[in-house]
C-alpha cells in the first residue's frame, strides 16, 4: 500500500463524512476502521477508485457505530442514504479540517496532534514517537481534542492565522522519532498553499523552505550546534532556497505584507549571502522593523537588537537590547554575544554561563557552555 497516497486521502475522506453529518470524532474513527479494512482487502483486491472505496466503507462503519450507539445518544444522527461504490466526490474538504484542527478552544499541543492525525494522516503511534511520549498519552490527548471539536460545524469562515500558527508549531518541533515533523509541516503547508491564495500561507511556506534548506549545516557530526555564522554554506540546499525565494517573491508582489512574509524575507537575505561577512544586515534590520510594526513581538525586538549590533556595531545592539525585558528567552545569550563583540570577554563569559543554565534544549545549553568555556580559557592565557 502507498502510505503517502493514503495520507493524502485520509483528510479528504474524513471531510466527506463530516460534511454528511458525522461529527469529527466519529468520522475520524470510522476512517481509521476503513483503513484497517483496506490493509486486509487491498493487497488481493485493490479497488479502481481508492477514495470512493474508503468513503463507502468508512460511511458504513460510521452508520454501524451510530446505530449501535443510539441508546446512549440523546439526539438523532442525521445521515444520508448509504452511497453505492463509484467515483469519489469532487468536493475537497481538506481545508475544512485545517480550520477544525486549529479550533481556538484547543490548546496548541492538542491542535498540533489533531492536525497531524486528521490532515497529516499519521498514526497515533507515529505522533507519540515524534513527541517522545507514550502512545497511550498521545491517544488521550487526541481523544480529548476530538471531543472538544466534535460539535463544531463550518458555518463561518475559519481563521487562517490560527491554522498557520499550528503549522508553524509543527515545523518547529523539528525531527525526532520516526516522523520528520519539519518535513511533515512543509508537506501540509504545501497542501494548504495549493488550496488558497492567501499571502501569509505562501509566506509561511517560503519561511519553512528557507529554514529547512540550512538543516544539514545546523549540527556537526558529533551533534554540536553550529551557529549560522559558522555553518558550511556549501551544505545548504540551493533547490529549497530557490523555491523559497520564488514563493516569497510571488507573495510580496501582492503587496499584503504579513509577519510570515517578513520573517521569510529575513531568512532569504541570510540565504543570499555567500559568506557570513557578506550578510546585508542593514536590510535585515529594515525587515525586522517591519516585523516589529506588524507584531510588536518581544522576540522580534530581541532579534532586531542582535541585527542592529551587526549593522551598526555591538554598542548600538546593546542599547537596543537594554530597552527590552531581561526575562525574555535568549536575552542573556544575546547580551553575551554582543558583549563579546564589544571586546568584553569577562562579562560575555559570565552571561554565556548564565544563559546556559536557562537554555530550553540540550544542544543550546551545550553550545552556550562551550562559549563560556572558550572565553574563560582565553582569559586564563
Amino acid at each position: 500500500m502507498n502510505d503517502s497516497l493514503l495520507r493524502e486521502l485520509v483528510p479528504a475522506v474524513i471531510g466527506v463524512l463530516v460534511r454528511r453529518g458525522a461529527d469529527f470524532a466519529a468520522a475520524e474513527d470510522a476512517v481509521q476502521d476503513a483503513l484497517v479494512e483496506a490493509v486486509r482487502v487491498w493487497p488481493d483486491d485493490p479497488p479502481r477508485d481508492l477514495k470512493a472505496w474508503l468513503v463507502t466503507v468508512a460511511w458504513r462503519k460510521f452508520l454501524d457505530a451510530a446505530r449501535a450507539d443510539t441508546s446512549r445518544r440523546h439526539r438523532e444522527v442525521r445521515v444520508e442514504t448509504e452511497p453505492v461504490p463509484g467515483p469519489g466526490e469532487a468536493v475537497d474538504d481538506t481545508l475544512r479540517l485545517y480550520f477544525l484542527c486549529a479550533h481556538p478552544s484547543l490548546a496548541p499541543a492538542s491542535a498540533v496532534a489533531l492536525t497531524l492525525r486528521a490532515v497529516g494522516g499519521l498514526t497515533t503511534r507515529q505522533i507519540a514517537r515524534a513527541y517522545l511520549v507514550p502512545e497511550a498519552t498521545m491517544a488521550q490527548r487526541i481523544s480529548r481534542a476530538k471531543r472538544t471539536v466534535s460539535g463544531v460545524r463550518f458555518n463561518q469562515p475559519g481563521d487562517v492565522a490560527t491554522v498557520l500558527r499550528v503549522l508553524y508549531l509543527v515545523f518547529n518541533e523539528g525531527y525526532s522519532g520516526d516522523v520528520d515533523l519539519a518535513a511533515e509541516a512543509i508537506r501540509l503547508t504545501r497542501q494548504l498553499a495549493a488550496k488558497t491564495s492567501d499571502e501569509e500561507v505562501a509566506g509561511l511556506l517560503a519561511l519553512m523552505l528557507l529554514h529547512h534548506a540550512r538543516r544539514t549545516a545546523r549540527t556537526a557530526p558529533d551533534g554540536r550546534l553550529v551557529p549560522l555564522a559558522e555553518q558550511d554554506r556549501g551544505l545548504w540546499d540551493t533547490r529549497l532556497i530557490a523555491e523559497g525565494v520564488d514563493v516569497l517573491q510571488a507573495a510580496l508582489t501582492r503587496d499584503r505584507l504579513g509577519e510570515f512574509q517578513a520573517q521569510a524575507a529575513i531568512a532569504a537575505l541570510h540565504a543570499d549571502a555567500r559568506t557570513a561577512e557578506e550578510t546585508d544586515w542593514v536590510q535585515i534590520v529594515e525587515w525586522y522593523d517591519e516585523l516589529v510594526r506588524l507584531t510588536d513581538s518581544p522576540v522580534a525586538r530581541l532579534n532586531r537588537a542582535v541585527a542592529v549590533g551587526e549593522a551598526d556595531g555591538p554598542r548600538a545592539g546593546l542599547a537596543a537590547l537594554a530597552e527590552l525585558d531581561p526575562a525574555l528567552p535568549r536575552y542573556t545569550a544575546a547580551a553575551a554575544y554582543l558583549h563579546e563583540r564589544d571586546g568584553d570577554p569577562v562579562t560575555a563569559a559570565r552571561l554565556y554561563a548564565e544563559a546556559a543554565r536557562s537554555a530550553s534544549s540540550l544542544p543550546e545549553r551545550d553550545h552556550l557552555t562551550r562559549q563560556a568555556a572558550r572565553l574563560n580559557a582565553q582569559l586564563r592565557t
